[in-house]
C-alpha cells in the first residue's frame, strides 16, 4: 500500500512522462505549462486510493488517472477565461500568459486526450469506465453554467447552490473513487460506497474553496483573494449571509455585493466585515462538517484494510491552512 506522498510522486513522474508534439507550439505549449503547474493531484490521487483499498497493484488505474487530471486541468484553462482569473496556482493563467483563443484550443486537445488515456483500461470495464466519467464530465459542464447564470441572477436558493457545487466540484471527485474502484474490481455496492464518500467530500470541499476565497491566506489559496466578491459569484458564505441577515443587514450586504461601482478591494473587505458579523465562516464550517461526516459513514461501510492513506487525504483536505 503506497502513502500518499508515494502516490504524488507516482503521479507526478507520469504526468512528466505524458509527451506532446513540438508542433503546433501554441497548442501544445500550454498543455505542458498547465500540466506542469504544482497542485494538489487531488483527483487522480483519488482514482488510485480507491483502486488500491482492493488491489495494490496500480497498474491498471494509472491511465484513468492521468485522464481525470488532464481533463480537470481543461476545464481549468477554460473556467479561468470565463472567471476573468489572473492567476492559477499562484502563476498567471494560460489566457493571460498568451490569449483566450490559445487557452480555447488547448483546453479542447486535453479534453480530446483525457479520452484518449480512458481507452487504454482494460476493453472489459472499459465501456462502465466511459460511463461514468462521461456522465461526470457532463455535470460539470452543467454547474459551470449555474455557476455563471447565478453571477447575473439575484433570487439563487441555497438549494439551487448546493446543486451547483455538487455537480461542479463534487461529481468529479465521486467519479474518480468510483473509477478507481472499477479498475480495481470493486462490487457495484462498493463503487457506490465510494462515490457517495466522494460527493460528500466535494461539497465540503468546496465549502472549504469559498471559504478560503474570502478569509484565506493568498500566499497558500493560490488563487486572487476575494475574486468570489468581486465577481458578484453567489457562494455559500453570501446566500447565507442573505438567510440570516436582519433587514439592515441585508440591506447593507445587497447594496455592496451587487453594486458595481464600488472599488474592488473596498467591497471585499466590507463584505468581509459583514460575513464575520453575522458569523458566516462559523455556519460555513458546520455545513462543512456535517458533509465530511455523511462521507465518513460511506467509507466506514467499506472493509479494506487499506483505508490510511485515504482517511488521512480527507483529514489533509479539510484542515487545509486558510
Amino acid at each position: 500500500m503506497k502513502t500518499i506522498a508515494e502516490l504524488s510522486i507516482l503521479l507526478e513522474q507520469k504526468i512528466k512522462d505524458i509527451s506532446y508534439p513540438v508542433s503546433p507550439a501554441l497548442l501544445y505549449s500550454p498543455i505542458e505549462y498547465i500540466m506542469e503547474l504544482k497542485g494538489k493531484r487531488m483527483r487522480p490521487i483519488l482514482v488510485l486510493m480507491a483502486h488500491q483499498l482492493f488491489d495494490e497493484n496500480l497498474e491498471k488505474a494509472i491511465s484513468p488517472a492521468l485522464a481525470i487530471e488532464v481533463f480537470h486541468n481543461f476545464t481549468l484553462l477554460h473556467d479561468d477565461i470565463m472567471d476573468k482569473a489572473p492567476l492559477r496556482r499562484g502563476n498567471p493563467t494560460v489566457h493571460e500568459k498568451w490569449n483566450s483563443n490559445v487557452a480555447i484550443l488547448s483546453g479542447d486537445a486535453m479534453m480530446i486526450q483525457a479520452y484518449q488515456l480512458l481507452t487504454k483500461v482494460d476493453e472489459k470495464i472499459l465501456k462502465e469506465v466511459l460511463l461514468v466519467f462521461s456522465k461526470a464530465a457532463t455535470k460539470v459542464c452543467e454547474g459551470q453554467q449555474w455557476d455563471m447564470d447565478f453571477e447575473t441572477q439575484n433570487d439563487v436558493e441555497l438549494a439551487d447552490y448546493m446543486k451547483m457545487i455538487e455537480y461542479k466540484t463534487a461529481v468529479l471527485l465521486a467519479a474518480s473513487l468510483k473509477i478507481g474502484a472499477i479498475t480495481a474490481g470493486a462490487t457495484k455496492e462498493e463503487q457506490n460506497h465510494l462515490y457517495n464518500f466522494g460527493i460528500n467530500m466535494g461539497i465540503a470541499f468546496q465549502l472549504k474553496d469559498d471559504l478560503l476565497d474570502a478569509f484565506g491566506n493568498p500566499k497558500t489559496f493560490g488563487k486572487q483573494l476575494g475574486g468570489d466578491i468581486m465577481a458578484n459569484k453567489k457562494t455559500y458564505l453570501y446566500l447565507k449571509a442573505l438567510e440570516v441577515a436582519d433587514d439592515k443587514q441585508f440591506d447593507r450586504i445587497t447594496g455592496i455585493y451587487l453594486n458595481e461601482d464600488f472599488p474592488s478591494d473596498e467591497k471585499v473587505e466590507l463584505v468581509k466585515s459583514l460575513f464575520e458579523q453575522m458569523e458566516i465562516p462559523k455556519h460555513t464550517e458546520n455545513l462543512m462538517l456535517a458533509h465530511q461526516a455523511k462521507a465518513m459513514v460511506h467509507l466506514d461501510a467499506i472493509n479494506s484494510d487499506n483505508k490510511a492513506p485515504l482517511l488521512a487525504f480527507t483529514n489533509k483536505l479539510m484542515g487545509r491552512i486558510s
